[in-house]
């Protein structure tokens, strides 16, 4: 079953309780919005996108590690990564993040 990403002008309940934890939010043509669910000690290993990108901590704490040095991201708290940054995430509680990336679909 194919995946039902928010349309222009919905509204979007971030921090909805009902349906997966980690969901693609909106999908189109220049960018996506995910949020993605992580609990407590769940690392994503070193990782680069092809663009830039935002990553928002929405519930939790989470910790990542890129531009050479390790920062804490408590809830409430956003960061800026160049394209073709690397990075490695890893929750420190049970966390919940909205990363906001620009792509290019053909």
């Amino acid at each position: 079953m194919a995946t039902t990403h928010a349309a222009p002008g919905q509204l979007i309940d971030l921090f909805s309780s009902e349906g997966p934890e980690s969901i693609a939010l909106i999908r189109d043509e220049h960018f996506e919005v995910f949020r993605l669910g992580m609990k407590a000690g769940k690392t994503l290993p070193e990782h680069q996108l092809a663009s830039l990108s935002t990553i928002q901590c929405l519930r939790g704490r989470i910790e990542i590690d890129a531009q050479g040095r390790k920062q804490s991201m408590p809830a409430g708290s956003m960061m800026y990564l160049e394209s073709c940054e690397p990075r490695t995430i890893r929750a420190l509680e049970d966390s919940s993040i909205l990363v906001t990336m620009r792509v290019k679909r053909a």
